[in-house]
């Protein structure tokens, strides 16, 4: 088996991808194992010592004044597992729960969570053997931490709760003796150290940012194509334009565009037509484009820190000898940047929904209505761009932030918490409805180019068409459009499209 090396810094999207989608497996440096292992000594012995630690030898959350007897200290992290595995809702996808778990050792590794080391084992022989926990999608507030999701991977490990294996849903014990481990006899403070952290909303958040940077890179194609069948001007992807406002998303946009446009000879055959300047859909698609690229830099910034943190509370200190508390598993910082690029993402798939408009409008295009012949008995692509306008709709309103509305938990303890799980959940099916629409518009694309001339497109966009062809053939008579639709999203899942368009122009930033 593949594995990714887990230790104190380091860890990427393109890790947690190959993890979490591809099967990879991870182990632990030998420096993670030692500071695992040292912070372990000190939480055994402040229980021995019968000191007052936080979750430790206390109840949790507005219990915290609590006193837990050394003789009880297991059974307290038995029950917080058992009593915080509330979920509701369909389970997560596999994909994220195994992020998660990859994201939870990463914590382990960094030696403040206060774990044994054969506690981190079992997660990855667990998250390595392919079993992944059946995780309820809701029910975490984003603080502290995602102490429910991260719940119901606990119980697998104690033999309690449920996994899926192979295709099938099987108990947690089941999931046990598959992977050859006996249920964990947890020690003082570990049911919380593998309960308090963010790891649910960065996992969710982590792939949706993975995803939404791919699907930037395909909405430039698309606006590329449908600019040269709509007749539209390079003009508007002259660098000079984005030296004078230099974001750098926008500039890369420009530049994506223009060398996917490059050579075409659509393009020249109208440089001295009347129109003055095209509409925004077109014109100002860097602009629109590289705001969004730009949020979803940050969005990845924000994640990959996340990924290198320490989120659980106390944090165990090895080299001072103490522990600290703090509130690094309040998810703020990840609510934040999710609702944001939850924004960014729908405006992706809006000015899309713009342009297809534009290619099944014949008002606006000079092409056959809805890119069929012999329509009225064909209806062609009309309801396909009515299937985008429901998306980009769906996409407004779950544009709405979540962090900015609090419910205070825990008799008011815990009285500010981020939704950052919520901000992920919903971010991640925006990202999703957009890849739809950015298919709908290279479809679209594709056809126009069918009906429009038999000049040759730029290099880029006859790439892009050819291995949308491959997939989907040019409609000549009304069929079901669906599997269409889903055939390029998977094109644009795999990267197969963006590695033609690359053979034949060099990088798509």
């Amino acid at each position: 088996m593949k594995t990714i090396v887990l230790g104190m810094e380091g860890m990427t999207l393109d890790d947690l991808v190959r993890i979490a989608r591809q099967g990879v497996g991870v182990v632990l440096t030998p420096g993670a194992e030692e500071r695992i292992g040292r912070a372990w000594q000190l939480v055994s012995r402040w229980v021995d010592e019968e000191r007052t630690v936080y979750g430790v030898t206390t109840g949790f959350g507005a219990l915290s004044d609590v006193t837990i007897s050394k003789r009880d200290t297991r059974q307290l992290q038995f029950n917080i597992l058992k009593s915080h595995a509330v979920g509701v809702g369909q389970p997560l996808a596999l994909d994220i729960v195994r992020a998660m778990m990859a994201l939870r050792v990463k914590d382990f590794a960094r030696g403040n969570a206060g774990v044994r080391t054969e506690t981190a084992a079992a997660w990855i022989r667990l998250l390595n053997a392919g079993l992944v926990p059946v995780v309820p999608e809701k029910g975490s507030v984003g603080a502290s931490g995602d102490l429910v999701p991260l719940a119901h991977v606990g119980l697998v490990l104690i033999g309690e709760g449920e996994a899926f294996f192979d295709g099938r849903r099987i108990s947690g014990r089941e999931a046990l003796e598959i992977c050859g481990l006996a249920p964990l006899k947890l020690e003082a403070g570990e049911g919380l150290a593998m309960i308090n952290g963010t790891q649910a909303m960065t996992a969710i958040g982590g792939l949706a940012v993975y995803d939404a940077a791919r699907l930037a890179r395909h909405t430039d194609l698309a606006a590329a194509m449908s600019l040269e069948v709509l007749m539209g001007s390079k003009t508007e992807f002259d660098p000079r334009i984005h030296q004078m406002r230099p974001h750098p998303g926008q500039a890369v946009a420009a530049e994506n565009m223009d060398r996917i446009t490059r050579n075409s000879e659509i393009i020249s055959s109208h440089r001295d037509c009347k129109r003055v300047q095209d509409a925004y859909t077109l014109r100002c698609s860097p602009q629109v484009h590289g705001a969004s690229r730009d949020a979803i830099a940050y969005a990845q910034t924000v994640l990959e820190t996340e990924m290198n943190s320490s989120t659980g509370n106390p944090l165990i200190h090895p080299d001072s000898g103490d522990f600290l508390l703090g509130g690094n598993f309040h998810g703020q910082p990840v609510a934040l940047a999710m609702d944001f690029m939850c924004m960014a993402v729908a405006e992706l798939a809006n000015i899309s929904e713009r342009r297809i408009e534009r290619l099944v409008n014949p008002k606006l295009s000079g092409l056959p209505a809805f890119l069929v012949k012999d329509g009225g008995l064909n209806s062609g692509f009309m309801i396909a761009q009515y299937v985008a306008a429901a998306l980009v709709s769906e996409n407004k309103v779950m544009s709405h932030p979540a962090v900015v509305d609090s419910i205070p938990t825990s008799a008011n303890k815990e009285d500010h918490v981020s939704m950052g799980t919520i901000s992920a959940r919903k971010c991640r099916e925006v990202v999703q409805n957009a890849e739809n629409v950015i298919a709908i518009e290279l479809m679209c694309a594709a056809q126009a180019l069918d009906l429009f001339t038999n000049m040759q497109p730029g290099a880029g966009t006859q790439a892009a068409y050819a291995v949308i062809r491959k997939a989907v053939p040019y409609l000549e008579d009304d069929r079901i459009l669906s599997k269409d639709v889903a055939q390029i999203v998977d094109l644009i899942r795999s990267g197969v499209i963006l590695d033609a368009v690359e053979n034949a122009v060099g990088m798509v930033r």
